[in-house]
């Protein structure tokens, strides 16, 4: 049994920041961050467009971007979180860069702002097209020079410990949950471990492997909201599930598909059609920098209706030297299968990139569950409603970090570890003798979400995926029930309760709106429950 004062499950920019906050704000506090894998490997890593924030005060102001943020939600963000985000957004990228992050610049004075779709100013702080993994660089970098914080890498969580674990029927309804820590697999020992915390964190990022294809690594498998939803704690907005409008199209579908920033587009690339016939003229009047939700139904439909695999990206009107100074991994990875993106046009195609949806929390970071936080992808704060502004995700991450270490140091001297929690009982169960059970089982439902909960959806498809997630659902409780604990059956767990989710939360939404659309609703607007109780 091992304890701590603050356990925080994640290790991305959600987490450490989180982290490095809370240390440095309280030195006396012992602070223990796990991941599943290797320490640096996340959604933060593969960011690559920037982090967005009010930079320039003299073209830009904080009503300018608050605007194009509620603008993208479609009328369901939460303006007091939309704010909060938008006015302490600048003081956290500082920070970051006081940390050791470095953004590309103009000159010794002025950073270079990029563009990107929905923005009606410059104001994307970037460093290259590798953003995400410099900030997650800068980051582990401080985390080590902090005493009394500490990183377990190949620590799965299994699930938070609440009452439930010491034999009390918890339901969704009641008003005091608590959290106590969390087991964890230990992927090196295969032995699981119990981590008690005064207060546990879930910065578990996201959640695209639930589709076939998705620009998301291999370890976003929604863990922290699955965890959530079983320990009877809220989520919210599920449905809301961005598509990233240009993914490297690649024959075989690469897992996770190769991501052509946004960014490229803001520096002035234009999405056509194979033929070389642009079509964004036709959807919206910002045409390729319109935000994601339209850009992305625009290719689905002009996919559909040309009845092609992709549509194409030109750069090959952009300046040579200033793109590989801007996108030098992109450019690489380009030639790297054939493609000179100054030369021929990028073939695209949506991708699952990120859910907007999650751990319905306040403006602190709680969850519904007392002693339990949640930050960064993995919830639901009010700031994207029904689709997420470009670059504001890291944004949201850092402000969430610091307002969570803010308000332990406030409530935390009120949290005792709980020390009654029994040991993890795997008593009756065996090896699996048949891993393809639960490969095939992950391959299954892929394709059902992919088919019948993307882009577009409808009442029949909703509920064909539903029938067969629930036959998913029972063949893997009985799996989990029955068989020694390993990583891929954990996995298989939570992207099955994530489907549920997306697909459940699809089909209590008639109308469409933002990211989830329906052909059985196109226009309608009004209904807007979508919280699961």
């Amino acid at each position: 049994m091992f304890q701590t004062d603050v356990l925080i499950i994640g290790t991305g920019i959600a987490g450490l920041t989180t982290a490095i906050q809370l240390a440095r704000k309280r030195p006396d506090l012992k602070i223990r961050l796990v991941s599943k894998t290797a320490k640096d490997e996340g959604n933060t890593r593969y960011a690559q467009g920037g982090i967005a924030a009010v930079w320039d005060r003299i073209r830009d102001d904080f009503e300018k971007h608050v605007l194009d943020t509620l603008d993208a939600g479609d009328g369901l963000c939460n303006e007091e979180a939309v704010r909060i985000v938008v006015e302490e957004g600048p003081s956290r990228v500082q920070e970051l860069i006081d940390w050791g992050a470095r953004f590309d610049k103009i000159d010794a004075a002025h950073y270079d702002l990029a563009r990107e779709g929905g923005h009606s100013e410059s104001r994307i702080l970037h460093f290259q097209d590798v953003t995400g993994a410099e900030i997650e660089r800068a980051l582990l970098d401080k985390c080590a020079e902090l005493e009394n914080v500490e990183i377990l890498e190949r620590r799965f969580a299994i699930d938070v410990i609440t009452q439930h674990h010491l034999g009390y029927n918890v339901t969704r309804i009641m008003p005091d949950i608590e959290c106590y820590g969390a087991y964890l697999l230990n992927l090196q020992t295969l032995e699981v471990e119990t981590h008690l915390a005064r207060a546990t964190v879930l910065a578990t990022g996201g959640t695209g492997q639930i589709y076939r294809t998705t620009t998301n690594p291999l370890v976003s498998t929604g863990d922290g909201i699955a965890m959530l939803y079983r320990a009877k704690g809220h989520v919210e907005n599920m449905e809301f599930v961005q598509f990233h409008p240009t993914a490297l199209y690649r024959p075989g579908s690469e897992n996770p598909a190769f991501l052509i920033s946004e960014a490229v587009r803001g520096f002035g690339a234009v999405l056509k059609t194979r033929s070389g016939e642009a079509f964004m003229h036709r959807y919206d009047p910002r045409e390729s920098l319109a935000p994601r939700d339209i850009v992305a139904r625009a290719i689905d439909n002009e996919m559909k209706t040309l009845g092609e695999e992709y549509v194409c990206l030109d750069c090959r009107h952009l300046d040579r030297e200033k793109f590989l100074a801007h996108f030098p991994n992109i450019y690489e990875k380009c030639i790297s299968v054939g493609i000179d993106p100054l030369e021929q046009m990028i073939p695209v195609v949506p991708a699952c990139h990120y859910m907007c949806g999650g751990i319905k929390v306040d403006l602190q970071g709680r969850s519904s569950i007392a002693r339990l936080y949640a930050c960064g992808e993995s919830t639901c704060t009010g700031l994207h409603g029904a689709n997420r502004l470009a670059s504001n995700s890291l944004l949201e991450a850092a402000v969430f970090g610091y307002r969570i270490a803010a308000d332990l140091c406030d409530h935390i001297g009120a949290m005792q570890l709980r020390m009654d929690i029994p040991e993890w009982d795997a008593a009756g169960t065996a090896h699996p003798r048949e891993m393809v059970l639960i490969t095939q089982s992950i391959k299954e439902l892929k394709e059902i979400m992919s088919y019948y909960v993307g882009i577009v959806r409808s009442n029949v498809r909703l509920e064909r995926a539903l029938n067969r997630l629930h036959l998913l659902y029972e063949e893997t409780e009985t799996l989990y029930h029955s068989t020694t604990l390993s990583a891929a059956l954990c996995e298989l767990r939570n992207l099955i309760t994530i489907g549920y989710l997306v697909t459940r939360s699809a089909a209590m939404r008639r109308e469409s709106r933002g990211l989830h659309y329906t052909t059985d609703y196109p226009e309608q607007r009004g209904f807007s429950q979508s919280t699961l109780l």
